[in-house]
């Protein structure tokens, strides 16, 4: 069931995101916005601690801001492993956009994730 609430969850901030930035867009369709909260809890699982151990230096060296830009990486993947979601420009500006919408995405998370009964704790 927690499964079921995570997946909502990430298709409902994934949606306001892609509502909210221009330069970032999902093809229509419901049973898409599901693949894609699909794909990006996956990516968010298995990628996202590699990802973070490798950059643990950065993380450090920057007080933890560097993770921002891995969570927007892990959108970028997203993005790239899929082509229900869509990120226009070049590598550079996927990345800023992808930033962006991590920092926007982990918002909307964690204000529907408090909404739960349990508080959102695991």
């Amino acid at each position: 069931m927690k499964i079921i609430v995570r997946l909502a969850i990430n298709a409902a901030a994934l949606w306001a995101t892609a509502a909210f930035l221009p330069s970032m867009a999902i093809k229509e369709g419901f049973l898409n916005l599901l693949i894609v909260a699909a794909i990006f809890g996956v990516v968010n699982a298995l990628i996202r601690p590699v990802a973070k151990l490798l950059t643990l230096p950065l993380r450090a060296a920057t007080l933890g801001l560097f993770t921002l830009i891995v969570n927007g990486a892990m959108v970028v993947v997203t993005a790239w492993v899929s082509d229900i979601l869509v990120l226009d420009g070049g590598i550079f500006k996927q990345l800023l956009v992808g930033t962006g919408a991590a920092l926007i995405i982990s918002l909307i998370s964690t204000v529907l994730s408090f909404m739960l009964p349990d508080g959102g704790r695991d």
